[in-house]
């Protein structure tokens, strides 16, 4: 096989390129099945959406085989192909994705979520949502303009070059930041979830917010429903012109009569009133937002049912250490393919989950930590001193005199180096919190988002695999096809050259500002309302902030089907389906201690003690909790008054007055024996004087 790569037909090459490009191909289409349904998504979607996918994955592709073609050297060569294939191949990519990321996915996003009917009134609405963002990047382009026809003289290279330029500094700026946060977030989350106590008490910590914002959402999507029906009874005046779009928007509530809603009492709210008068615009203000509701609420149910199969699965793995069987019980319908596959006992799966999986994590950890230290080293010399790169070192393995040559095993190192680097910016698209709300939701993300993340898979690929290629000797990428597209433009002004060079190694602000949490600091100093990322929880406050014991109550009562959500669907199920109240059906709450008196679906104290498996890693784990409640101070205190409480009043102490009676008046009495007296003295009071019962009569 590699004899027939290195061969200098390039027809082994060509069978491996779309052999290659057939398996991307299908991985796409897998994500996007992930993600949407096929069958009823729209064509507009799928089509583009899948291009801005599939041509990234083929630019990951090419740049090791364009860094192998341009060897002089027949048996050094890789998988190459001839230099008009390669050109051609380039131009398709690069001019795609250019129009794709620019042009076509954000008229389309605006499109989608433009809320009217009428195919004429979404494009004339995405059109003017664009505008202002089109403007500004007008508004840069003439700035570079000038700059360019100054330096070069009107012309159409000065043009491109500007066009180019401009956009590759855009995408290389959102990239090293993105990147920068990923390459510290990825090693540090497989290291500390290798642990499963302390990945159950970051599932706890983030239990309360994401349980209060999915309250918010569904809170929400309610309060618009109830504004659809009060617009529905509408039946004259300028309602009746919109009466189609009404009805299609009461179709789309689907409410049912006997749904209990806590939006009724507030359907005077003056943010919810139904105007007068009904037009055009409001109705697709209406559409836009409950479209946003419903795909939020979707958002948030699917979080945190997926916290809660996680939190599920931690418990039962710490709960394994003392049988040595670890049982999952049976998967939930959501599953994937090879969660519902059962072939491990239940010996083995504790095994391969408390002690093969935690190894693998640190090791993977470890290792891709070492990958990010490599990256940001190569990021910060590769202007001063690019001998020093160790990337460059790990892609190159063949020298011949003063050439440097990339074969088979440093096209593969390349290929998953431009890999790691993707992953770490994309990974930190889903962790930053600027988006507008916008998430990926399984089989049911909303159409703009998925336009929108499609966008940044695009707009980032080519500047990082670009600035991947920098890594490597000037004689090696500047030969390649790569450069001659896009990088010659870069370097045609001194400006563009050295900020492609000197940029990069702000890379250092993002990846500090992950590892000393430098993000919460800043939030906490001046104030801001927004979470830039997800920060850790450990750093939260214990009380009144939505701790850990919180999301542990919270955890465990939606586990045992006691919320008060879902006892609400419940009842409404059952209204719907035409049963009375002649027998109702309650959820059985688990047994509780006698402190837990929180009401359901309540925020519960930090004093409510949850019924609990007596297992011993639940034992130490509460016994860690209360040790974690007070500071030193407070358990000093509790200290000293255990000890006087708990102590023993001296004999001798007792026995001082017992050879003095007491007066009758004073409640003595003669024939009391020692035990009597010492029982009556310590019921004596002054008040007794009075009444006897401790009460004064008055």
């Amino acid at each position: 096989m590699i004899r027939l790569l290195s061969s200098p037909s390039p027809v082994g090459s060509e069978i491996f390129a779309v052999i290659a490009l057939l398996v991307l191909s299908l991985i796409v289409l897998l994500i996007l099945r992930h993600y949407l349904p096929l069958r009823t998504t729209p064509a507009y979607l799928l089509v583009p959406v899948f291009f801005a996918l599939w041509l990234p994955a083929t630019i990951v592709l090419l740049v090791p085989i364009d860094l192998a073609s341009n060897a002089s050297d027949e048996a050094s060569k890789g998988i190459w192909l001839p230099p008009r294939a390669l050109l051609v191949s380039w131009r398709i990519s690069y001019w795609l994705t250019f129009v794709l990321t620019w042009f076509i996915l954000p008229i389309l996003a605006e499109y989608s979520d433009a809320g009217y009917r009428e195919p004429k009134d979404r494009i004339l609405y995405s059109l003017r949502q664009n505008a202002q963002y089109y403007a500004l990047v007008f508004g840069a382009a003439v700035l570079g303009l000038v700059y360019f026809f100054i330096s070069y003289g009107p012309s159409f290279t000065s043009l491109k070059g500007l066009i180019l330029a401009l956009a590759y500094c855009w995408g290389l700026i959102l990239a090293i930041y993105l990147m920068g946060h990923g390459l510290v977030a990825i090693p540090r989350n497989l290291v500390r979830n290798s642990s499963a106590s302390s990945r159950l008490r970051r599932l706890q910590g983030q239990a309360p917010k994401l349980y209060e914002k999915m309250e918010d959402a569904m809170l929400n999507l309610e309060e618009l429903e109830v504004q659809v029906s009060e617009l529905s009874k509408r039946k004259t005046g300028s309602a009746r012109d919109f009466q189609d779009w009404i009805e299609e928007l009461s179709d789309i509530c689907n409410i049912p009569e006997s749904r209990p809603r806590s939006a009724l009492s507030r359907a005077d709210n003056d943010g919810r009133i139904v105007p007068t008068v009904i037009t055009e615009k409001y109705l697709a203000d209406l559409t836009r937002q409950l479209s946003r509701a419903r795909h939020a609420k979707s958002r948030y149910i699917d979080e945190w049912d997926h916290l809660l199969r996680d939190a599920s699965k931690t418990q039962a793995i710490l709960d394994s250490a003392a049988s040595k069987k670890l049982d999952l019980g049976s998967s939930s319908p959501s599953s994937s393919f090879w969660d519902k596959i059962t072939i491990l006992t239940p010996y083995t799966r504790y095994l391969l989950y408390c002690r093969i999986i935690p190894y693998l994590r640190v090791f993977l950890g470890g290792f891709l930590a070492l990958a990010s230290v490599c990256i940001i080293w190569s990021e910060m010399v590769k202007a001063a001193l690019p001998s020093l790169s160790v990337i460059r070192y790990t892609v190159i393995h063949h020298w011949t005199g003063n050439d440097d040559r990339v074969g088979f095993a440093g096209q593969l190192i390349a290929a998953l180096w431009i890999m790691y680097m993707c992953a770490a910016a994309l990974h930190s698209v889903t962790e930053v919190k600027v988006w507008r709300g916008r998430a990926l939701v399984r089989r049911n993300t909303a159409h703009e988002s998925a336009f929108w993340y499609a966008g940044q898979v695009a707009k980032l690929s080519v500047p990082l695999s670009y600035n991947f290629v920098t890594f490597l000797s000037r004689k090696v990428y500047q030969e390649t096809t790569f450069y001659h597209i896009l990088g010659q433009y870069v370097d045609l002004t001194p400006l563009g050259k050295w900020f492609d060079y000197l940029f990069p190694v702000l890379v250092l602000v993002p990846v500090f500002a992950t590892l000393f949490g430098l993000y919460g600091k800043v939030k906490r100093l001046f104030g801001f309302g927004v979470d830039i990322v997800d920060e850790d929880e450990e750093s939260q406050t214990s009380y009144g902030t939505g701790s850990w014991r919180e999301g542990r109550d919270l955890i465990e009562r939606e586990l045992n089907g006691t919320s008060l959500s879902r006892r609400l669907d419940e009842a409404a199920s059952r209204s719907a389906d035409g049963r009375g109240r002649t027998a109702p059906i309650l959820t059985v709450p688990a047994v509780r201690n006698e402190g837990a008196r929180t009401p359901f679906a309540t925020s519960p104290s930090y004093r409510d003690q949850p019924a609990t498996r007596t297992t011993p890693s639940s034992r130490a784990e509460n016994l860690d909790s209360e040790a974690e409640d007070d500071n030193f101070f407070a358990n000093l205190g509790h200290r000293f008054k255990n000890t006087f409480d708990t102590m023993d009043t001296p004999k001798w102490l007792q026995e001082i007055g017992d050879g003095f009676k007491k007066p009758k008046w004073m409640g003595g009495n003669d024939e009391a024996g020692e035990s009597s007296s010492r029982a009556d003295r310590g019921d004596s009071d002054i008040r007794r004087w009075f009444g006897g019962d401790g009460r004064i009569r008055l």
